[in-house]
């Protein structure tokens, strides 16, 4: 399945690109995960909860960031599984920051996911999506309160929000409903 999403930071991209690559700092942004080992050589080892209605998981794995300093790029390979639930998820994602004006980046992300087990039934019909669209939302709202924290121990205080995850899910189910029947008009009686 593929995602793509687009967001803008507020800040030029010498500062999101320098952000981007403190990996540890980045990942306290990103909703459920947690990063628990780097060998210095962009390979790293960390977990991801997700918890959306009956689906309770935990993947553990492992990912390689490769970034591109002069293209202002970078590629993340991961893959993980769920040891409890048998579930097992890939990802390749490709990032690329361009100046959106003297003190703004654009951020893109595309995203190649590949999901197996019980995690699958939910990236059918356009849930993922929809759930990633509002998890960007937050991420990008934790990467801005860190960019503009102005101590190093405000920084390391902000943090990914706790995803409340029965309501990520109606909230992303009532979305993803409204794109299907949105278009539609009714028959005039």
């Amino acid at each position: 399945m593929k995602i793509t999403q687009e967001f803008t930071v507020a800040r030029p991209v010498a500062t999101v690109w320098d952000f981007f690559q403190n990996v540890p700092e980045v990942a306290q942004c990103l909703p459920g995960a947690e990063l628990l080992s780097d060998d210095g050589e962009g390979n790293y080892t960390g977990k991801v909860s997700v918890k959306l209605g009956p689906l309770n998981a935990t993947f553990d794995g492992t990912a390689k960031v490769t970034p591109d300093a002069a293209a202002k790029t970078g590629l993340i390979d991961g893959k993980g599984s769920d040891r409890r639930g048998g579930s097992r998820g890939s990802v390749k994602v490709v990032y690329a920051l361009l100046e959106d004006g003297p003190s703004s980046t654009k951020v893109s992300v595309d995203a190649d996911v590949v999901l197996s087990g019980s995690a699958a039934q939910f990236g059918r019909g356009g849930l993922i999506t929809e759930m990633s669209n509002r998890l960007i939302g937050e991420f990008v709202a934790c990467c801005e309160a860190k960019l503009a924290a102005t101590t190093v121990e405000e920084r390391a205080e902000i943090k990914a929000a706790d995803v409340k995850p029965l309501a990520l899910f109606f909230q992303s189910l009532v979305a993803w409903l409204k794109g299907l029947f949105g278009g539609r008009k009714t028959p005039a009686a």
